[in-house]
């Protein structure tokens, strides 16, 4: 079962422009899988093989030669300096297309990307399912706990795993394994404690300091691990705004998984009726939405343009979406009933930031969907609708 990806016209024009194209982000969020269905005349390698990645590393002209019309090349970032070798090739060839390049982490990858293909690369973020995606192939879990719970990587849906068992797994076999890969950690189990430790801190300010001393290493080595957690796209460090409207603002990050279910299992929850009285299905929430709207921006081949804002008297706005027309403020509660009290930040914070203001909305887990008080309330599972109507469909799928 394919389900469209939201990406595929990005996709689609960034291969018509450039000779390399890198689509990046999380295992198991269905990279290899869109690039395949989308070039299905092209050759595929994937350098995870033992014997493709010795071939690479030992003789990479004579490996790339080998490919005169279009070529996948998964895992990349496991023979990073392949990428060194690409320059001279797209440049005599001129045509655009030509290498379709797939990774797992930006560390390594990125950096010869920048370095040998200036001018000749593009970068498409792919993540896990969007809920949007879901819902145009009938996959929605029946509710917003549920959805929690399970998460959106695509095996899950795909080939029907327990999301327990995926997400126990996917721990194991990835993140830990990627960990030793870019940083050597010498000892699992602290790492397995500071990964906890970052789940329970989810939807929170970044702390480092305690985040260290909790786990029990230095905050040079929890900031090294927590940029590797970043790298591949486990979490994803929203900034705070820094338009000063008072000159008394935070500046520190907040911490989102961009994952809920990987987050939940992490909580420890093992059923998804727990999460509607767990302490921090708030946050878990929040950080659902976040990656959500960046979900929108990756697919449309944009970085982020996610903030918060956080003034140091205590008022804060959840998300802050900074756009040329002005600064749209969003507040995200996971209650189903609407509370009279959740329109305050959005209404301190627009007179604040006066003529920088864009349009305040509120997103709840509830299902209506409203205006109240110049705000405009959407319910969980149309979420999406903050970006604008014209980017709440899927794009037709190209041939």
């Amino acid at each position: 079962m394919y389900v469209a990806r939201r990406s595929e016209r990005t996709l689609g024009d960034l291969a018509a422009q450039f000779p390399v194209v890198v689509i990046t982000g999380p295992r198991q969020s269905g990279k290899t899988t869109l690039v395949r269905q989308f070039f299905p005349n092209y050759s595929y390698v994937s350098l995870e093989d033992p014997d493709n990645r010795e071939f690479a590393e030992q003789d990479p002209r004579g490996f790339l030669d080998r490919f005169e019309h279009g070529v996948i090349l998964d895992e990349v970032q496991r023979v990073p300096d392949l990428v060194s070798y690409l320059q001279g090739i797209v440049d005599e060839r001129g045509d655009p297309g030509q290498f379709i390049l797939s990774g797992s982490q930006q560390f390594g990858l990125m950096e010869q990307v920048t370095q040998s293909l200036a001018g000749r690369a593009a970068v498409l973020d792919l993540l896990p399912f969007s809920l949007d995606e879901l819902q145009a192939d009938g996959l929605v879990p029946q509710d917003l706990d549920r959805l929690l719970f399970t998460g959106l990587y695509p095996p899950i849906y795909d080939r029907g795993i327990d999301p327990p068992t995926f997400y126990a797994n996917y721990v194991r076999n990835y993140i830990e394994r990627d960990v030793r890969q870019m940083v050597n950690v010498r000892d699992l189990t602290t790492f397995q404690r500071f990964l906890r430790l970052c789940a329970g801190r989810n939807g929170q300010m970044l702390n480092l300091s305690q985040l260290g001393s909790d786990a029990g290493i230095t905050h040079n080595t929890a900031k090294a691990w927590l940029s590797v957690l970043e790298a591949s796209y486990i979490v994803h460090l929203v900034p705070a705004h820094h338009r000063n409207f008072n000159k008394r603002v935070i500046k520190t990050p907040k911490l989102h998984f961009i994952d809920p279910g990987l987050c939940s299992w992490l909580l420890g929850i093992e059923k998804a009726d727990q999460i509607s009285t767990h302490p921090l299905r708030g946050p878990l929430f929040e950080s659902y939405i976040a990656s959500e709207l960046l979900k929108r921006r990756y697919d449309g081949g944009k970085q982020s343009n996610l903030h918060y804002w956080r003034g140091r008297g205590g008022l804060e706005v959840d998300l802050v979406i900074e756009r040329p027309e002005g600064l749209d403020p969003v507040e995200v509660k996971a209650g189903a009933t609407i509370a009279g009290d959740w329109f305050g930040s959005l209404r301190r914070w627009m007179e604040l930031a006066g003529e920088s203001a864009g349009r305040p909305f509120l997103i709840y887990g509830g299902d209506q969907m409203l205006e109240r008080s110049g705000v405009r309330v959407l319910p969980w599972h149309q979420a999406s609708l903050v970006l604008g109507p014209g980017e709440a469909h899927l794009p037709a799928p190209l041939g």
